[in-house]
């Protein structure tokens, strides 16, 4: 007689379907283990399943599955009467619950010599061990049905947790009692394991593979979160950037990220993920290759055009300066601007360098002036010294009119030299002697 009726099954199957789809995420996986599990319950020989038993199939996958149906399907899974039996049974044993609970400790001194003689006085701790079993090997299922077939790293954690029930059910095994086999309580209940020690083995090496397994999928997903926001960010760097520094930083960032993107495990699921960020993250940087090379050679141009910049604004320092040496500045101003001129409209950097040249354009003319204003000065002192030299040869002639005419040519000489030039110290000092040399004149 099969443990579990069909029409019981179709009761329980219905349940179960319904769940299911309330359950987006993972119904239909588990839809399949339960249905797995009354199957093969109702390929089983022996006596009727009990309500605890049906519950386990799947209390764990659905905790809200309607206790109604439940009860429907014990119903329709017992023969008249058969409650009855079992209620006057369990009343017949209640008078020796005090013994049984003793000889059920987990204590091998006492179990042992009673597993020999008399193994039905160890049916609650059979049927412990049956429960264990039955869990444990059916949350390693669960368990390496979430892990191996996910399709999110959300399916990882809920594994996590079914790796952990099945070990909790595992521990509950008396270790001590593996190579016991309860042929009196499988006789009765059909018991389809043995707990040997090779079998509790496998399982927790099941267990223990999952969970190495879990570790090294999570650990991906992590690492691949860490490598995308790298990404984004180096991105959002390049954009941003304004300086050929911070292009240059982004481009390693972004290149560091692309090979980040290598280094996560193919064989997980967040390494298959990576393979698609992958793809799109090398294309765009192709892409942003072509713009990045006009990118680089304008930088270099603005790099080159700050040098000279530098190098004039140095030499420009603590005027005054001479002609000589305004001119070299000059020149340094024009070199720059040079470089500025090389940058094309349609390049990414010709904003930058039209800011630059327009600023070293106004530097460059502001040195042009005082150039033009170091050489005249030097020409008008130059002049007014040689002046001077004729207005002494000719001091004792007889022609005072003409020698303070010749003074005043000189004054006015002196007095065009511009302040702020290399010769205007000089001039001051000539002039203080011209002006009172022209008021001694005059007075005689």
């Amino acid at each position: 007689m099969a443990r579990l009726t069909d029409r019981a099954f179709e009761i329980l199957r219905a349940e179960v379907d319904k769940c299911a789809a309330a359950d987006t995420v993972a119904g239909e996986v588990y839809r399949r283990m339960v249905i797995k599990r009354l199957e093969k319950l109702r390929s089983q020989n022996g006596t009727f399943a009990s309500t605890e038993e049906i519950r386990d199939t799947f209390k764990d996958e659905f905790p809200n599955f309607s206790e109604q149906a439940l009860k429907a399907a014990v119903k329709a899974n017992r023969p008249p009467g058969l409650f009855g039996k079992i209620i006057f049974a369990g009343s017949l044993l209640g008078s020796a619950a005090g013994i049984i609970w003793l000889i059920n400790l987990p204590f091998p001194l006492i179990r042992l010599p009673v597993a020999k003689t008399m193994p039905i006085l160890l049916l609650p701790s059979f049927r412990s061990m049956d429960h264990n079993y039955r869990q444990a090997i059916a949350l390693v299922e669960q368990s390496d049905q979430l892990v191996n077939k996910a399709t999110a790293v959300a399916d990882f954690d809920l594994g996590e947790i079914k790796a952990k029930q099945a070990q909790k059910h595992l521990d509950a095994l008396p270790v001590w009692f593996l190579g016991y086999y309860p042929q009196t309580y499988c006789s009765f209940f059909g018991c389809s394991w043995r707990f040997t020690v090779d079998e509790f083995q496998a399982a927790r090496k099941n267990v223990g593979r999952m969970e190495a397994q879990i570790f090294q999928q999570k650990n991906a997903f992590t690492q691949l979160n860490q490598v995308e926001q790298t990404l984004n960010a180096a991105k959002q760097q390049y954009q941003q950037a304004k300086t050929a520094a911070d292009r240059q930083k982004a481009t390693v960032n972004w290149q560091s990220a692309i090979d980040q993107l290598n280094q996560i495990p193919a064989e997980t699921l967040a390494g298959e993920t990576a393979k698609k960020t992958l793809k799109a993250a090398e294309r765009d940087f192709q892409a942003m290759g072509g713009v990045a090379t006009g990118s680089v050679q304008a930088d270099n141009l603005i790099e080159a055009a700050k040098e000279f910049a530098l190098s004039a604004a140095v030499a420009a320092k603590k005027p005054p300066h001479p002609a000589a040496q305004w001119e070299q500045i000059a020149e340094l101003w024009q070199e720059g601007i040079n470089r500025l001129k090389l940058i094309p409209v349609d390049n990414p950097g010709y904003l930058d360098a039209q800011t630059k040249l327009a600023e070293y354009q106004k530097n460059l003319g502001i040195t042009q002036i005082r150039l033009e204003a170091e050489k005249d000065s030097a020409k008008a002192l130059q002049e007014a010294k040689s002046l001077l030299a004729n207005l002494q040869n000719d001091v004792n002639s007889q022609n005072p009119g003409k020698s303070l005419s010749q003074l005043q040519q000189i004054i006015n000489q002196l007095e065009s030299v511009k302040p702020g030039t290399t010769v205007y110290p000089e001039s001051q000092k000539w002039l203080q002697s011209a002006r009172k040399k022209q008021q001694e004149w005059q007075k005689n």
